[in-house]
């Protein structure tokens, strides 16, 4: 596994012609020749090699002068397959006929190429962002799963062989494989990145996101990425917020262990309280709306080429044609009430940022699963912005350890983060 890299560090190098873009793709094209076979992080690509070599010629074209550079000038940057890239077919790690899943490219994609960025190719998901797993591989140790959906995103950062790429969330599929890969990543609030051009989940919850190796690196990616991103001066020390109760109680024992223990040496003053009350209640209003919308989203599709979907994506699909439309309505609303309540015991308890483990444990044996969601589920309903950090290890895989602000705080977010991400690496 080749070390990873800090995105400030590389995109600065790149920046400054050390190394060119042609040199950097050559070696992008090694990396992934020699270590991706066993990872299986990217979607093969044919012809790889001479389409980012073109690509880096004319980068190089444009942008002769170092002080003209944009921000992300020859980085490499590995890109969930259900986002749609020019030139590249769309499969969202199905079997389908990628010419079904075609249309525009996502205009996500046009940010990152505007900011000088090469896209080093699809990464590998879960069939269409759901369930079941595609082939890759923890980069710690191969017998466990990289969590998922957005698994080769979040492997091919930490193996080093990118670092930035891009994830997609609907309950926990950024902030779970960053923690059980080692690396950080980054969900903003709904809406603060645009989904265009992206296969949907469930509309009302998807959300775009990045994984880099440390907070620098997220936020040099969430100012390209972001809707009126706005940098905010280096924050203070934080107030945390530990929610208490049945949710907490969701993570293993020994990982919960871990998790006191990090909190208490972080030393910031946290504050220990439940702002989510019946936590089944939560769970089942984002259970209703994702798998309603999932049918919706794949009626047509499924009706067409239902026998080539993967049992674990017909079961979401069938359970979510059994529910009505009034008990999805009723979870809707449900969610708005959720939201405000949480908005407001954040307000009453001055609290900066939620921090929590951000999976249940460190990632489980196999490749069957991608393992529980749950560390996420509350704040992907509210849509809030989350964090992972890597945050120790247990049996020697990583643990994350997550921040969750407030809708709409993503920059404040990211500074805090980096307070944490200081204190974590002290």
């Amino acid at each position: 596994m080749e070390p990873m890299t800090s995105l400030p560090s590389v995109a600065a190098a790149l920046r400054a012609g050390d190394p060119l873009p042609a040199e950097s793709v050559e070696r992008l094209c090694r990396r992934i020749e020699h270590d991706d076979p066993g990872l299986r992080a990217f979607v093969p690509e044919p012809g790889r090699h001479e389409r980012l070599a073109a690509e880096a010629a004319e980068l190089a074209r444009r942008f002769p002068e170092p002080a003209d550079r944009p921000a992300l000038f020859g980085v490499a940057v590995g890109i969930k397959d259900v986002v749609r890239v020019d030139g590249l077919p769309t499969h969202a790690g199905s079997a389908l006929p990628p010419g079904v899943l075609a249309g525009p490219e996502a205009s996500l994609v046009g940010r990152l190429r505007e900011a000088g960025a090469l896209v080093a190719g699809k990464t590998v998901t879960a069939e269409f962002a759901v369930l079941a797993p595609g082939p890759t591989r923890n980069p710690h140790d191969p017998a466990h799963t990289p969590g998922g959906s957005s698994s080769g995103s979040a492997a091919a950062v930490a193996a080093g062989l990118v670092p930035l790429a891009i994830g997609t969330q609907t309950v926990g599929s950024m902030i779970r494989p960053a923690a059980y890969c080692g690396v950080a990543g980054f969900r903003p609030t709904y809406g603060r990145m645009p989904v265009d051009g992206v296969i949907p989940h469930a509309p009302t919850l998807d959300t775009m996101g990045c994984y880099a190796t440390d907070p620098a690196g997220l936020a040099l990616a969430a100012a390209v990425l972001c809707d009126g991103w706005r940098p905010v001066a280096a924050a203070g020390a934080p107030v945390l917020g530990v929610p208490v109760g049945e949710y907490l109680a969701q993570a293993r024992p020994d990982a919960l262990a871990v998790f006191e223990r990090t909190v208490a040496d972080l030393g910031l003053t946290v504050r220990r309280v439940d702002p989510l009350g019946d936590f089944e209640a939560v769970r089942h209003q984002l259970r209703t709306i994702i798998r309603y919308e999932l049918a919706q989203v794949h009626a047509e599709l499924f009706a067409r080429f239902g026998a080539l979907y993967r049992p674990e994506t017909v079961a979401a699909i069938r359970h979510g044609r059994e529910i009505d439309r009034a008990d999805y309505t009723a979870a809707l609303a449900a969610r708005e009430e959720f939201r405000r309540r949480l908005a407001d015991v954040t307000a009453e308890q001055g609290v900066d940022a939620w921090v929590t483990p951000a999976a249940t444990g460190p990632a489980p044996l196999g490749l069957d699963s991608t393992g529980d969601a749950v560390m996420s589920l509350p704040w992907s309903l509210a849509g809030l912005p989350a964090v992972s950090l890597p945050a120790g290890a247990l049996g020697g895989l990583p643990l994350g350890l997550q921040l969750v602000g407030a809708e709409g705080a993503d920059e404040r977010l990211l500074a805090h983060a980096a307070v944490v991400g200081g204190a974590l690496a002290a």
